[in-house]
């Protein structure tokens, strides 16, 4: 069945000149040495670096980007040789192994980008997971650069019966080190500033997810995972902002004009788990062909922190920083999901069993089976990766999907 012809998103347009503008930015910083540079992890303090006067920049995005470009697998052996394990994160054996071969995808798309920034300074924070403070830490040894960081606890209960205090403390003793790096005295009110900023981009990015839950839906999860370019890598920031407003505003009009993201939607599927970003494309045109629409994600959620203010900065990033669906414990889980379940009018649960991403692989210990005990809503595990494609088998993939609707549509 072939999947039918889609409208396009006319605000990607925007979104390309704008992710664009934001790595030719980076580029000339780096080369120049006119601003300093630091590494962020994508649920980091970025709002602390932006107000402080950093560029920032996010490893994991280009993971992302080299895994969505399809040469993540050529270069994971790399770093495997270097000792780094087949089993470990893709996103780090792909970005150390595309540094080693002196390669980034990003210079196909702006040939005049050579490399990636080199860092003055490496800022991680481990909420997603342990694998970031090692790969942070090895390019503090290899470029000779500072690396500070945030230890974030797990499996939290309740957010504020003391971690909150516990990581503002932390993101607050990363200021001196910021501070004698960047040659400057952080200003408290530019960073309630920023803090806001990313709190109005948060909001917008959730409503523009919100839309997919009327029928049809005028995008699924495949596009939110091209579109939170700006909410990981420009949040905090006007431009964002406006990207947003613009993205929204379209979303509401396809709404009203009855424009849907799939062509003849029957079915809702809600994608628990990371994506697989080389084969994008290929998942996305999948469900079309079977006229299912995959409305909703945990991965595209995680980046809406309800909890900044600008008010109380440190502590509000340290709230939303642990309110992160990755860092809490399996009744949260539970209960997040069903409520996900619920508000999009999901008919179907998909959990993709990524190999290498444990932490963001919620289908190991027994959720999927209690969750549809506590729900009725059936579900399907897909094996495979999110940058390794050794790890993805395309025609078990498409058997699965299509053996999982049909089982869908018996039971509507």
């Amino acid at each position: 069945m072939n999947a039918p012809q889609r409208k396009p998103i006319a605000a990607a347009a925007h979104m390309g000149r704008l992710m664009g503008d934001y790595f030719l930015d980076l580029d000339e910083a780096s080369r120049t040495g006119s601003r300093k540079v630091a590494w962020c992890t994508s649920v980091g303090p970025a709002e602390l670096l932006r107000a402080m006067g950093y560029v920032v920049y996010f490893p994991e995005n280009h993971g992302a980007v080299l895994g969505s470009s399809r040469c993540a697998t050529d270069l994971i052996p790399v770093a495997n040789a270097l000792g780094y394990s087949p089993d470990i994160c893709s996103y780090l054996t792909s970005d150390i192994g595309a540094y080693l071969k002196g390669t980034t995808p990003l210079s196909k798309a702006y040939p005049q980008i050579q490399r990636v920034p080199k860092p003055d300074v490496l800022v991680y924070n481990t909420n997603q997971c342990r694998d970031v403070q090692d790969w942070f830490g090895w390019y503090a040894r290899e470029l000779k650069v500072p690396c500070i960081g945030i230890t974030s606890p797990r499996s939290v209960i309740d957010v504020e019966a003391g971690p909150v205090e516990d990581v503002a403390r932390q993101i607050e003793a990363l200021v001196p080190t910021l501070e004698q790096v960047a040659g400057t005295r952080l200003d408290i009110d530019r960073l309630r500033e920023t803090v806001a900023l990313s709190r109005q981009c948060s909001d917008l990015w959730g409503e523009v997810l919100a839309t997919a839950a009327h029928r049809p839906a005028p995008l699924t999860f495949f596009d939110g995972t091209i579109h939170m370019g700006p909410a990981v890598c420009l949040r905090g920031t006007p431009q964002a902002l406006a990207y947003y407003r613009e993205l929204l505003a379209e979303m509401k009009q396809r709404i009203a004009d009855g424009v849907a993201a799939v062509e003849r939607e029957r079915l809702r599927l809600y994608w628990e788990g990371m994506p697989v970003w080389g084969r994008l494309r290929q998942h996305s045109e999948l469900f079309a062909s079977q006229r299912t629409a995959v409305v909703a994600s945990t991965y595209c959620s995680s980046w809406v922190f309800k909890a900044f203010d600008g008010t109380d900065p440190f502590r509000s990033m340290a709230r939303a920083y642990l309110q992160l669906f990755i860092v809490r414990d399996e009744a949260y889980k539970e209960r997040y999901l069903q409520e996900m379940l619920e508000r999009f009018g999901v008919d179907g649960i998909l959990y993709h069993d990524a190999k290498t991403c444990p932490n963001n692989s919620n289908n190991r210990y027994g959720l999927p089976q209690r969750l549809e005990a506590r729900t009725g809503v059936p579900s399907l595990v897909i094996s495979g990766d999110l940058n390794d494609m050794r790890c993805v088998s395309d025609e078990q993939t498409r058997i699965n999907v299509e053996a999982f609707v049909e089982q869908l549509m018996e039971r509507a």
